[in-house]
Formats: structure tokens, sequence, C-alpha cells
């Protein structure tokens, strides 16, 4: 069974997105990197098809690569690890168990080097 399947499939991604993007435009370190964005529920339906491809689910993300959606934020190491923070605070909320916490993390993980473009001061 995926870990898309084992968490609840396309309902529960969809409410752990919603989930975490309330935590990430509420925290000051990260909110910057979203001034300006006119769709966030545009910016939820991307991340919802790329964490449920990524997870395992039955479609294929259609999105830009990594490298490419972030190249111009300046995201720094502190602010990828804040996000991760959230992504776990979320999956813990919503009682996601400890091991699928740890394989979606081994799932995103890899891509920091894609994400982050700046070196922190």
């Amino acid at each position: 069974m995926s870990i898309f399947d084992s968490i609840g499939g396309a309902p529960a991604v969809s409410v752990a997105v919603d989930k975490f993007y309330g935590r990430v435009l509420s925290d000051p370190q990260l909110a910057h990197y979203f001034y300006g964005v006119s769709d966030i529920d545009k910016l939820k339906a991307h991340q919802r098809a790329f964490i449920a491809a990524a997870i395992g689910g039955p479609d294929l993300y259609r999105g830009r690569d990594m490298a490419a959606a972030h190249a111009k934020l300046g995201i720094t190491d502190p602010d990828f690890d804040a996000v991760v923070g959230h992504l776990v605070a979320t999956l813990t909320e919503l009682e996601v168990p400890n091991e699928i916490i740890a394989n979606i993390g081994s799932a995103l993980a890899p891509l920091r080097s894609d994400i982050v473009s700046v070196t922190a001061p």
C-alpha cells in the first residue's frame, strides 16, 4: 500500500495541505515568500498534486520542477527546515503515524538542493 493510500488518499492530502498552509502563511519567518501571490488556492492545488504524486498517489505531477518553481525565491536552509517543521507538525496534528511521517520526509528530503538557493547569513 502506498503512503498516499495509507494516510487516506486525496481527502487527507487536501486537509493536510490546508492546515500546512495555515501554519506557513502565519509564520513570520516564511510569510514574505507569499507576498504578492494572488491565488493561494491555485498554489495549494499545485501543492496537493505534488505531495500526492510524491507519496504514491495515482496521478503524475505536471507542474514545474522544484528548482524552476523556487529559483527566484531565495530560500535558505533555515527556511526549508521551518517548512519541514510545519509539515511534520501538521501531519502529527492529523495523527499520521511517525513511521509514515518519516517515509514522507524521506520522499521529500532530496528536494532540498532544488529548493534552497541562498546560503543563510
